[in-house]
């Protein structure tokens, strides 16, 4: 599936989410921020016929690293995964992956169920879902629109695995600097990790379906969406 990255200068870990269960290409791609997208990769997304850009990040992290347009006219919905940090959230720090995926299975229906609305409307298609570099909040929003799209588990995960490709991370941590300036290391993402988070899904809610609607997701919707993406 490596035929899957496709090369957007500025922008890192930019693949095309389809070609798994009925999930056709074209339709929904994945990848970290726009905050250093180049004029080029502005047209190249151009091309491949962007119309919303669906933005997992925190607001401060908007704030210190705004997605750059280039006059691309498309849609921006900025649906965080994660709470805003407050005193009375224990937030995981983002080294602390063990922690992190069941807490994000937990605080993201919201995101989830907008991304649904948005992608049940015509016109939203080509959409691109990102997070800072596409792993981890982004890795979760796939997986549930992938399995809603009828992909097996294996499918999905080998998909969420190419992230350790696309970052460079195939080869172990790596350190990077995060939004307050911090130095933190990033790290490869594994199997269980997003197990961990479906599981958590599925032993409160049942399956998928049932998790989007508790969260206000419609059937209608969910039919919409996968007529939408569906090959």
């Amino acid at each position: 599936m490596t035929d899957a990255f496709i090369d957007i200068p500025g922008v890192r870990n930019f693949r095309d989410a389809g070609g798994i269960g009925a999930l056709r290409r074209g339709a929904l791609y994945r990848s970290g921020s726009f905050h250093a997208l180049t004029g080029e990769g502005a047209r190249r997304l151009k091309a491949l016929g962007l119309r919303t850009v669906v933005d997992l990040r925190s607001a401060f992290e908007l704030e210190v690293w705004p997605d750059q347009r280039h006059d691309l006219d498309h849609e921006t919905l900025h649906l965080p995964t994660l709470p805003a940090d407050r005193g009375d959230v224990d937030l995981p720090w983002p080294e602390d992956q063990a922690a992190l995926y069941p807490f994000m299975a937990e605080t993201a229906g919201p995101s989830l169920a907008a991304v649904m609305r948005r992608l049940a409307a015509p016109g939203s298609l080509a959409v691109v879902v990102h997070c800072a570099v596409g792993k981890d909040r982004t890795g979760l929003t796939i997986a549930v629109l992938q399995s809603l799209l009828g992909a097996s588990e294996a499918e999905i995960t080998a998909d969420y695995l190419l992230s350790n490709l696309g970052l460079g991370l195939d080869k172990g941590p790596a350190p990077y600097i995060d939004e307050t300036g911090a130095e933190r290391l990033s790290r490869p993402v594994d199997a269980e990790l997003l197990a961990s988070s479906l599981a958590w899904i599925h032993g409160r809610h049942g399956t998928i379906p049932d998790y989007l609607r508790h969260h206000g997701t419609t059937d209608a919707e969910l039919d919409a969406v996968r007529a939408n993406l569906s090959a």
